[in-house]
């Protein structure tokens, strides 16, 4: 059953977010039951009053095939404002902005970090407002694009088009992103076992309370092999795919010094 702030308010899933881009994105979506004031206003006007921390959170590590329903059903009887899908060159990039109706549902759903979503655990964690309107701005020029300058025909592949990783710049290093909690050096270099992995340079990032942050950095025996293992990128480990990026020496020595701290 969905939160009051679902499909059952009238919440078009899936809809453009043009409605997103008037003067104030929260506005243009409210849950008429919510029982919450609209966000900004309520309280009063006294000198001291202060605003409530917008009411957003972040997903990570989403199905490929997910959608705004299973992310309903994830916060089952909380009220959802909006579901935002992030894609990145036309591809689901596994992570979403969920707004809320008011901040203590944010404290509720902030609760479900690391549940699962099928066989795949998802991280729920704070952002802030700037993250989720730029979210939405990007998918509705993305849209823009495709409306404006396709006339209504599909675009061109998005194969074609230039990917950001790409473009950056490659050094040996490789961060790894999304790995389970629970992995081990052997898995990654099982997982590149066809690439000049250097099996000693593979770091798993860890929090100062010794907890894994799902991140990795290793290193290759040339910048021309860190290049090829792009490859690997969006391949599993376990049950969770895995991000990779062009990474540095000096970002890999950070992650490692913060680890041991």
């Amino acid at each position: 059953m969905f939160g009051s702030g679902g499909v059952s308010d009238g919440y078009e899933v899936g809809s453009k977010r043009q409605r997103m881009m008037e003067s104030n994105p929260y506005f243009a979506v409210s849950s008429s039951t919510s029982g919450f004031p609209p966000y900004g206003y309520g309280g009063g006007g006294g000198s001291g009053f202060q605003a409530p921390p917008f009411p957003v959170v972040r997903l990570r590590g989403l199905p490929f095939n997910c959608t705004d329903i299973d992310i309903f059903k994830f916060f089952a009887g909380l009220d959802i404002v909006d579901v935002l899908l992030v894609n990145k060159n036309g591809r689901f990039s596994g992570e979403a902005f969920v707004l809320f109706a008011g901040p203590i549902q944010v404290e509720f759903a902030l609760q479900r970090d690391r549940q699962n979503m099928g066989r795949r655990y998802v991280e729920v964690f704070r952002c802030k407002r700037q993250d989720y309107y730029n979210a939405v701005a990007a998918e509705v020029n993305y849209e823009g694009i495709y409306d404006n300058e396709y006339n209504g025909s599909p675009p061109p592949s998005r194969a074609k088009r230039s990917n950001d990783k790409d473009q950056m710049e490659y050094t040996e290093i490789l961060k790894m992103r999304g790995l389970p909690f629970s992995v081990k050096k052997s898995e990654i270099v099982e997982f590149f076992k066809d690439y000049k992995l250097i099996g000693d340079r593979v770091h798993i990032a860890c929090r100062p309370d010794g907890k894994a942050t799902g991140e990795a950095y290793v290193e290759f025996t040339s910048t021309e092999e860190a290049k090829r293992a792009m490859c690997k990128d969006k391949m599993t480990i376990g049950a969770r795919y895995v991000e990779l990026f062009p990474s540095t020496p000096d970002e890999a020595r950070r992650a490692e010094s913060r680890s041991r701290q």
